[in-house]
């Protein structure tokens, strides 16, 4: 069986505690690899090599950084059918999606490349009488990562991509559900140039994140995963005197007016709620179609649509999605759904107890469609990160506002509309933190940011973009006066000649 240790000062490190998690393959249902469980020694280790390497990294100039992100970039290009196929193997999003997931990640790398001119500082001449004021920006030192396993490459490399073009050294703790692709981003990462140290992988459990939450030389860190787990990350790691940005749980809404293109919003959804297996914190779980005539106008397209969903092994290139990460998360998201019925909801469409021929032990949740879901419903209060679409039906544009804006979570919003000022109106009063008008997932590109609002997001600044830049650096600022003269009291200009 597959061991996979972890990658430490530019090679593997053994943990020395034994304990290790298991690795599905979530197409057969079969264990495929072990991955090493770290401890607070093994993090100390890292943090070492990182305090070695880190302060030279740190003043070598920007545009030298900048190459080696040139350099990873292409050898990320290089690499993609690889990175895709062995993160398609561990997660079960199919091989497409997978290469979706090392492309947007990719993106915020072509960003990084742009270091020199993003870090510039800002300068202010004769503020007073021969004072100039400048600012700067200076990494932090050392920076951690704590992914979640829906995006194994991407995540990462928003995070790592900025820290590390910064100036910054870096050390990635990767979900152990998907630990492949980290390991080998790490890889090329030292063969694009990096020094050894630079970015290092640890994996581990609670006992690993906790470490990282209190050891005195990671200066900030940055957390991708649930709302429970993000407060706690933020709230400790705030308590230890860290920067701290932590992202959570979500639970999407598509609002759909009655002037919407329903065959448009039917094929949005058909990707935004089923893609990747709903397996994302910026799919979208739940539509509101707006009156009574819409909802069942829409319920109509929908049901065809839904059916209609290929679900198959990751490795199928005509599978619009594949399995789940884990058993245990597959009998959640069922349980969800046995919750929803319960509740009062009208399973439409039901993907429970859905088996793929010649894959019987495969992680599958087939496509699942519930109507008349209601506010009070816990179904509709939490996150079910699976293939559920829930339609919560709203009388009128005012109660579909409501819905996501009171939700407790606020990450991302769509509505579909071809009226502009509704689309106005909807965006500037909207409770959440990224909206789509007529885009049903609205993650921005590289060159903005990335954050949701409430319990979506704790800290104070988003991910990648400028504020990614933001996050990993501090500023300095300088005043500056120069006296005339020589020392000796008289206003003569001391200036040097040559030879």
């Amino acid at each position: 069986m597959r061991q996979i240790d972890h990658f430490i000062s530019g090679g593997a490190g053994s943990t020395g505690t034994g304990r290790k998690h298991q690795i599905w393959n979530p197409s057969t249902g079969e264990v495929q690899a072990e991955v090493a469980l770290g401890d607070a020694s093994l993090l100390a280790r890292a943090v070492e090599a990182a305090k070695k390497v880190q302060p030279e990294w740190a003043a070598t100039n920007p545009q030298r950084r900048a190459r080696v992100m040139f350099k990873f970039k292409q050898l990320i290009e290089d690499n993609m059918q690889e990175l895709a196929e062995l993160l398609s193997s561990e997660h079960g999003k199919v091989v497409d999606d997978a290469k979706g997931d090392v492309q947007r990640g990719l993106e915020v790398i072509e960003f990084a490349c742009g270091i020199p001119q993003a870090s510039k500082g800002e300068y202010t001449t004769s503020a007073g009488p021969g004072i100039d004021v400048f600012s700067m920006r200076q990494p932090l030192g050392i920076g951690a990562g704590i992914t979640p396993f829906n995006f194994p490459a991407m995540i990462p490399m928003w995070m790592f991509g900025m820290a590390i073009a910064a100036g910054n050294a870096f050390i990635l703790k990767p979900s152990e559900r998907d630990p492949s692709v980290p390991m080998r981003l790490a890889e090329l990462f030292l063969e694009a140039g990096a020094p050894e140290g630079l970015l290092q992988v640890v994996h581990g459990d609670k006992e690993m994140v906790d470490a990282i939450l209190d050891h005195p030389d990671i200066a900030a860190i940055s957390f991708v995963g649930s709302s429970d787990i993000a407060q706690y990350i933020y709230e400790r790691g705030a308590a230890n005197h860290k920067r701290v940005q932590a992202f959570g749980g979500a639970k999407n809404h598509g609002i759909v007016m009655p002037d919407a293109d329903l065959d448009q919003v039917v094929n949005d959804l058909s990707g935004a709620a089923f893609g990747s297996a709903g397996e994302r914190c910026m799919a979208l779980p739940v539509v509101v179609p707006v009156g009574e005539e819409t909802a069942e106008r829409l319920k109509e397209k929908l049901i065809p649509a839904i059916n209609a969903l290929r679900v198959g092994v990751s490795s199928d290139p005509d599978a619009h999605y594949g399995p789940v990460v884990t058993p245990e998360h597959k009998a959640r998201i069922e349980s969800w759904i046995d919750t929803a019925e319960k509740e009062g909801a009208e399973v439409v469409i039901d993907g429970r107890g859905f088996t793929l021929q010649g894959h019987e032990d495969g992680f599958f949740v087939g496509p699942t469609l519930l109507d008349h879901v209601t506010p009070d419903m816990e179904s509709y209060k939490e996150e079910i990160f699976g293939p559920v679409l829930q339609i919560v039906r709203a009388k009128d544009f005012e109660e579909a506002l409501r819905l996501p804006s009171e939700h407790q979570y606020g990450n991302g919003v769509c509505i579909f509309t071809r009226n502009g000022h509704a689309a106005r109106e909807f965006a500037a009063r909207v409770n959440v933190g990224m909206v789509g008008i007529n885009v049903p997932i609205p993650v921005p590109v590289s060159y903005h940011s990335f954050g949701g609002w409430k319990r979506s997001g704790f800290g104070d600044i988003d991910q990648y973009g400028m504020e990614g830049l933001r996050f990993w650096t501090k500023s300095k600022k300088v005043t500056q006066r120069w006296p005339d003269g020589g020392g000796d009291g008289s206003n003569a200009f001391l200036i040097p000649t040559m030879g």
